[in-house]
């Protein structure tokens, strides 16, 4: 069975079938790093991180690249709050975004380029689309005319009339039709610009994944692939871009995964359930997080809250305890060949179920459930009086490769006893020098461990959480 992907162009799954042979060109749009990620920004991160490995695992060579969106006016606000400058928020937050993401399991892209690395690319692409009649300058700003590009709206699926009733003309924009959007931006007085044609000034949002798209992967992409709510405007602007310059296809699939609710409500600031990653991974395992993120498929909408998590927990140990009794009962087995034919026939058939199930549109929640049946086919083979080391073996490589496809990991690969003791010595003795803040990082990164921290009147006692 080949692959089968849901295509939000066309609203109906389809045979993967990449532009070249083995290859896959695919783009995945990163975050504005203005701040630590939330939970919403960590599901696009874990999903396409897990597709990109299912499509390595089928033999593809997936060429994987995603951006980092480091100047826009989030940036500029925060820097003048905590009075500094954008590209020392965006180095920040850059490196919050590889520390968070990688606890949860994510690898990094082959790829991040950065909008503020890549503006003369930016720039020669907004000329190109002025020079095709495609964009105008106004007063400083450059726009895009929506209009011009006959198929706008087929990603959203919605008509140029549909979005004419709720488009407006924001104060101080001077725009020939109020569907334009911006594609340069003028600088106001003390914020950072770059040098262009229209005078001092930075990137709208858009342009910049249109830009690096096509600079770092060519014309046309095998699969672009974002959140939902990337849909529109954003996707549906970068179609317009990029078609509208190359007079090609910009994506051949679009993918993009459902939203986040907190106990059954929308996330946002203004109802105080937004929930950071950096808080989640200090008080629970990340792989627990990764874990409970792919128990269901990608396209649907999913529902956190802390019972939420905990069974996830539950449901991931009772797998990791499969693999931990297979490992032990290992040490007493022989090289028995009785019986082995039928159990490595149930284990293949299992390995051949969980392909089926993630050509399926990458349906980690059914691929998941072979992953509990193959825990529990193998309980019944541990049941038995006799065990053979070639049925045993070939069991944990089944779990091995499958927990490595879904960016798992089997065993725990936290500190050693010894490594904690000596953190703890450490921030032991920051709080007598009165280095504060060193002691807080300190038990942060102990937290980020899973390790739990008890200071009594007797000393500091630690466990495993």
């Amino acid at each position: 069975m080949s692959i089968q992907l849901y295509n939000t162009l066309t609203r109906k799954k389809e045979e993967f079938v990449p532009l070249e042979e083995g290859k896959v060109k695919m783009y995945v749009c990163g975050p504005t790093v203005y701040n630590y990620i939330h939970i919403g920004n960590a599901r696009p991160a874990i999903v396409f991180d897990m597709v990109r490995r299912y499509l390595q695992y089928r033999g593809f060579d997936v060429q994987y690249v995603s951006n980092f969106t480091d100047v826009d006016d989030k940036l500029i606000r925060v820097a003048k709050e905590m009075e500094t400058d954008v590209p020392s928020i965006a180095e920040r937050f850059i490196n919050a975004y590889f520390e968070d993401v990688g606890a949860l399991g994510c690898e990094k892209a082959d790829i991040h380029p950065r909008v503020t690395e890549n503006m003369d690319i930016i720039v020669e692409f907004i000329e190109t689309l002025i020079e095709k009649g495609y964009a105008y300058e106004s007063h400083g700003d450059v726009y895009y005319r929506t209009r011009a590009f006959k198929e706008y709206g087929k990603l959203s699926h919605q008509s140029i009339d549909e979005l004419k009733v709720g488009a407006r003309i924001e104060v101080g924009e001077k725009k020939e039709d109020a569907l334009d959007f911006v594609l340069w931006k003028a600088a106001k007085e003390g914020e950072i610009y770059w040098e262009s044609p229209w005078g001092k000034g930075r990137p709208g949002w858009h342009i910049e994944c249109s830009a690096m798209a096509k600079e770092y992967l060519g014309d046309t992409i095998d699969i672009h692939a974002g959140g939902q709510d990337l849909t529109f405007p954003h996707h549906e602007n970068e179609i317009a871009q990029s078609e509208a310059l190359t007079g090609k296809t910009f994506a051949k699939y679009w993918m993009h995964n459902g939203y986040i609710n907190i106990d059954n409500e929308k996330m946002s600031k203004s109802l105080g359930n937004f929930v950071l990653v950096h808080d989640i991974i200090k008080h629970h395992d990340p792989q627990v997080l990764r874990f409970f993120m792919m128990s269901v498929h990608y396209r649907h909408p999913i529902n956190y809250n802390e019972e939420l998590l905990s069974n996830a927990k539950t449901s991931l140990e009772r797998l990791k305890t499969s693999y931990e009794n297979l490992k032990h009962r290992k040490q007493s087995s022989t090289n028995l060949t009785e019986q082995n034919e039928s159990w490595m026939g149930k284990i293949e058939k299992l390995h051949h179920d969980f392909i089926h199930e993630m050509d399926d549109d990458f349906n980690t929640a059914n691929g998941i459930s072979v992953l509990f049946e193959l825990s529990k086919q193998a309980n019944y083979y541990l049941m038995e009086k006799n065990t053979s080391v070639e049925v045993i073996d070939a069991f944990m490589k089944e779990f091995e490769e499958l927990f490595h496809v879904l960016g798992l990991k089997l065993e725990d690969d936290s500190l050693l006893d010894e490594e904690i003791e000596e953190l703890i010595e450490k921030r032991i003795q920051a709080r007598k020098d009165r280095q504060f803040q060193l002691a807080d990082e300190i038990r942060d990164q102990l937290k980020a461990m899973n390790i739990i921290l008890e200071d009594t009147p007797q000393g500091t006692r630690w466990k495993r959480g």
